[in-house]
C-alpha cells in the first residue's frame, strides 16, 4: 500500500512505547559485487544539508491487487500508452549512486515501495544490493526496507530478504473479514490467507515485519478486532493509516474513514494498548505522540512541524515532493538530467516542506495539541475552520479527541520513561478504569466516551 507516514530522520533512543529505533544496516558494506551497468552521469552536488529519505517505486503505480481505496493506481493516467512501468537497470544504478552521494551517511535508507514492488522481481533487488555494495563509501552501511502486500513472497523472496536483513512493512488490513473486504486481487481473489502465510514465512526465516493497517470506514467500526488481528499475527511494531480520499464534490468517499470514527478508534486501540501491551508492542502513532509529550519534536512526516525531506523517485526517473502529491505540479525534476541531492534541496521543495506551517490556519495555532499534530498531513488539509478559513485538516475532530483522551496517560507514560520505571501499574490501572467506565451502563444508557449518544449505538461493542 502506497503511502504510510515515514520517519524524516534518526533519533535518540525512545522512551517506553516509542517506536524503536531502527537496526544500524542491512549488513551491506562496500565493496564486491560483480554486476554494473553505466549509469547516467550528472554533476554530483555537495551532500545534502540535511538526512532525505527516496521512496522508490520500481514499477510506479503496479499493483496485482485493486484495493478499492488505492489513491496511487491514478498517477497512470500521467503516462502515455503503451508505457512500460519498469525502472530500467540504468536507472537503477544512477538513482544507488545519486543517493549515496547525497546522503549525509554513514547509514543510507533505501525504501522500496509502489505500486507492489515485488513485481519488480527478485532479480531486480539482487542488482540493488550488489550496486549498494559497489558504491558505498568506506566505512558505510545501507538499510533496505521494503512495503509490499505480501501475496508475492514465497520462499525464495524471504530467503533473499533474510540474508540481505532487509526490513518488511507488510500491509494487513486488521481481521480477515475487514482486510477481505478491500484488499483483493484483480479477479475479485481474497488475499488475507496468501498475507498470513507471508507474515508466518518472513518470522520462521528471523524477520519481524511491521505491519501496517488503513483504517477505512469498515475497518473503524471494530477497532478492536483491527488491533487484535494484527497483534496475533506476531506483529510488534504496527501502523494504523488513516484512509482519507476525495472525491469528484471535493468532499470524502465512502471508504473514507470519518473523523469521529477516527478519534473512537485510535481512543479504544489506546486503551487496548496501554492495557495489555505496553512494551511489547509498538503502535507508531502513540509513540510519535508520546514524544511530543517528552518534549521531542515528532519524527513521523505527518506529525512534524514541516515536510519535504520524503521525496518519491518514480520508475521513470521522475522525482515529487511526496507520495501523496505524485502530479505534474510537484515534479521536481529527474535523476538523468538533475541529481537526486539537488533536487532534494530545490528552493520548491523546501518552500513545499515549509508550506505545512505556514499555511497553519489560527485555529491550529491557538491548538493545545498542536506539538504533536502540526496540522497533520497536507493532503487532508480540506476541511474548514470555525471561523470559516479553509485548510483545516479533515481529521481535526477525531484527533482533538484522541490526544484529550490519551492526555493523562501520556503524561504518565512520559514520566514513567525519564525515571525508567516499570509501567506494569499503570497498565493495571488503565484496565480497572477502563472497567469502572462501563460499570452499571446499560445498552441505552449515555455512552461513556461523552459522545451525547446511546451506549448502544456508539461504544457498546468496545466494553471490556
Amino acid at each position: 500500500m502506497a503511502g504510510e507516514p515515514v520517519r524524516q530522520a534518526a533519533t535518540e533512543r525512545p522512551p517506553v512505547g516509542m517506536p524503536p529505533a531502527r537496526p544500524p544496516a542491512t549488513g551491506i558494506a562496500p565493496g564486491g559485487g560483480d554486476w554494473a551497468v553505466t549509469p547516467v552521469s550528472v554533476p554530483a552536488p555537495s551532500r545534502s544539508r540535511e538526512p532525505f529519505v527516496v521512496m522508490a517505486k520500481p514499477v510506479g503505480p503496479i499493483c496485482n491487487l485493486a484495493c478499492s481505496y488505492c489513491y496511487y493506481l491514478d498517477t497512470r493516467r500521467f503516462y502515455p500508452r503503451p508505457h512500460r512501468f519498469r525502472m530500467t537497470d540504468v536507472l537503477l544504478e544512477s538513482y544507488v549512486q545519486q543517493y549515496i552521494e547525497a546522503s549525509p551517511g554513514p547509514l543510507v535508507h533505501f525504501v522500496w515501495h509502489g505500486g507492489e514492488p515485488t513485481l519488480a522481481g527478485l532479480g531486480f533487488y539482487r542488482r540493488a544490493v550488489q550496486l549498494q555494495r559497489r558504491h558505498l563509501p568506506e566505512g558505510w552501511t545501507c538499510w533496505n526496507n521494503l512495503q509490499t502486500n505480501g501475496t508475492l513472497l514465497d520462499d525464495d523472496w524471504c530467503a533473499f530478504l533474510a540474508e540481505e536483513r532487509f526490513e518488511v512493512g507488510l500491509s494487513v488490513d486488521g481481521t480477515e473479514l475487514t482486510h477481505d473486504a478491500f484488499r483483493r486481487y484483480r479477479n475479485g481473489q481474497r488475499t488475507y490467507a496468501q498475507v498470513a502465510a507471508a507474515v508466518d514465512r518472513l518470522r520462521r526465516r528471523g524477520i519481524q515485519p511491521d505491519l501496517l493497517c488503513t483504517v477505512t470506514a469498515i475497518v473503524a467500526q471494530d477497532p478492536l478486532g483491527a488491533y487484535r488481528g494484527l497483534r496475533d499475527l506476531g506483529g510488534t511494531f504496527l501502523q494504523f493509516l488513516p484512509i482519507v480520499r476525495r472525491g469528484p464534490d471535493g468532499g470524502p468517499t465512502p471508504e473514507s474513514v470519518s473523523p469521529e470514527a477516527y478519534g473512537r478508534f485510535l481512543c479504544a486501540v489506546f486503551d487496548e494498548w496501554v492495557g495489555h501491551d505496553l512494551g511489547a508492542v509498538v503502535v507508531q502513532l502513540f509513540g510519535e505522540a508520546l514524544r511530543a509529550w517528552a518534549g521531542q519534536v515528532p519524527g513521523l512526516c505527518v506529525m512534524a512541524p514541516t515536510c519535504g525531506r520524503v521525496l518519491v523517485l518514480e520508475h521513470d526517473g521522475a522525482v515529487y515532493s511526496c507520495d501523496h502529491f505524485v502530479d505534474p505540479a510537484h515534479r521536481l525534476g529527474d535523476v538523468a538530467t538533475v541529481h537526486l541531492g539537488a533536487l532534494a534541496d530545490a528552493p520548491a521543495q523546501i518552500q513545499f516542506g515549509a508550506d505545512k506551517h505556514e499555511h497553519l490556519p489560527a485555529q491550529c495555532r491557538a491548538c493545545p495539541w498542536l506539538a504533536a499534530c502540526n496540522g497533520g498531513c497536507p493532503k487532508d488539509r480540506f476541511g474548514v475552520t470555525a471561523d470559516g478559513d479553509p485548510e483545516l485538516n479533515y481529521l481535526c475532530e477525531g484527533l482533538q479527541r484522541f490526544f484529550a483522551y490519551a492526555d493523562p496517560v501520556l503524561r504518565r507514560l512520559a514520566d514513567l520513561a525519564g525515571s525508567g520505571r516499570d509501567p506494569g501499574p499503570l497498565m493495571a490501572e488503565v484496565r480497572a478504569q477502563t472497567r469502572a467506565r462501563w460499570r452499571d451502563i446499560g445498552r441505552n444508557d449515555p455512552c461513556p466516551c461523552g459522545s451525547g449518544r446511546k451506549a448502544k449505538r456508539c461504544c457498546w461493542s468496545l466494553r471490556p
